[in-house]
């Protein structure tokens, strides 16, 4: 299914998700629970952080430590905890906008327990990607870029669905690649940051797609034709998943879609 037709079908979701909204207060309660829990466990193990699902639900419900882990993996777990509710927060205030300061916060609240030094600072030191060509910018042009990055997402507001921003915001932080580590994690906050204040479901990438994520960022970071296509595609993909699993979570039907793709 082409990018297009992906982002009508979103749409069409979303339409029927919105008619069952406002959700009630426990409801949204819920609801936040349990995507900060699927996101942190996600979003990491993308990084390689050991701990399981069941691990990452154990350690922020009940604040109990996964016996024979590594402590970093759970202070990356209770960092990207903190960060998430940061996150919604800033989707939800009445006057909403991303910012430099937005985002090294959020980076500030998952790295500070890992490297406090780091936590919320800019990159002062080249940066190398294993397994990529790509070479992110000299740390001297880093603060000119996220300037100059943040001012253009403003621009793009309202000339592109807000799918595609989100996944714009996620593609060009990583692109920008602003600290010394933790971009990804960061990266996908901010695209779930946008997605949310548009009314959209939280997008948690899975770990079993790690080797097509990998390739989505690749393929729009080569030097000969670049190409955000299988970004985007995977953004909207996921989106998808996340707006049936909120239907189904809340018993809303959405039969004709389900015929449609028979």
């Amino acid at each position: 299914m082409s990018v297009p037709d992906l982002l009508l079908k979103i749409d069409r979701i979303k339409h029927i998700i919105d008619e069952r909204r406002p959700l009630q207060e426990a409801e949204v309660r819920e609801l936040d629970s349990y995507f900060k829990i699927g996101l942190t466990y996600s979003s990491n193990a993308l990084e390689g952080n050991s701990l399981t699902l069941d691990e990452t639900k154990v350690l922020l419900e009940d604040g109990i430590t996964a016996g024979g882990k590594p402590l970093r993996d759970c202070y990356e777990a209770a960092g990207h905890a903190d960060a998430y509710e940061f996150m919604l927060t800033l989707a939800r205030a009445e006057n909403f906008e991303i910012s430099e300061e937005s985002i090294l916060k959020l980076h500030r609240l998952f790295y500070t327990r890992v490297d406090a030094e780091n936590a919320g600072r800019y990159r002062a030191h080249q940066v190398i990607i294993t397994g990529t060509e790509y070479l992110p910018p000299a740390p001297g042009d880093v603060p000119r870029l996220m300037a100059e990055f943040v001012a253009d997402m403003k621009t793009k507001v309202d000339a592109l669905h807000p799918v595609l921003l989100a996944a714009f915001a996620h593609r060009r932080l990583v692109d920008i690649h602003p600290f010394a580590d933790g971009n990804g994690r960061t990266a996908r906050l901010l695209m779930n940051l946008i997605l949310v204040n548009k009314g959209y479901c939280i997008v948690s990438i899975p770990p079993v797609l790690r080797r097509e994520y990998i390739a989505a960022l690749k393929a729009a970071q080569r030097e000969k034709n670049p190409s955000n296509i299988a970004f985007d595609t995977l953004i909207a993909d996921c989106e998808i998943e996340a707006q049936k699993d909120y239907c189904r979570m809340f018993r809303i039907p959405y039969r004709d879609l389900m015929e449609n793709e028979r």
